[in-house]
């Protein structure tokens, strides 16, 4: 499932973004190795990170949502989810 991800962080997050964000950065890159994830990126706004961009390519939707709920800016209460943005996209193949 291909999907772009734009999830703000809640207000005040940002001490709790970057106690997750070791276990975050980790995760990501296992997942963008494997090909699960495409990108990701940090939303940053006066010079501070305020929220994410992920493009994911997960093979089902299962497998979307079980990432999703244990991604560690969700389950640390640094997304903002009530304002989370899920599009589904397809991304352009590689030449």
């Amino acid at each position: 499932m291909q999907y772009l991800i734009i999830a703000y962080d809640y207000e005040d997050a940002l001490e709790k973004r970057m106690e997750a964000r070791p276990e975050h950065v980790e995760g990501t890159q296992k997942l963008m190795a494997e090909g699960k994830i495409v990108s990701a990126c940090a939303l940053i706004e006066d010079d501070k990170m305020v929220g994410s961009s992920v493009v994911t390519n997960f093979e089902n939707e299962d497998e979307f949502d079980e990432w999703l709920v244990n991604e560690p800016y969700v389950k640390n209460g640094v997304w903002n989810m009530e304002e989370i943005q899920v599009v589904p996209i397809k991304v352009m193949p590689k030449a």
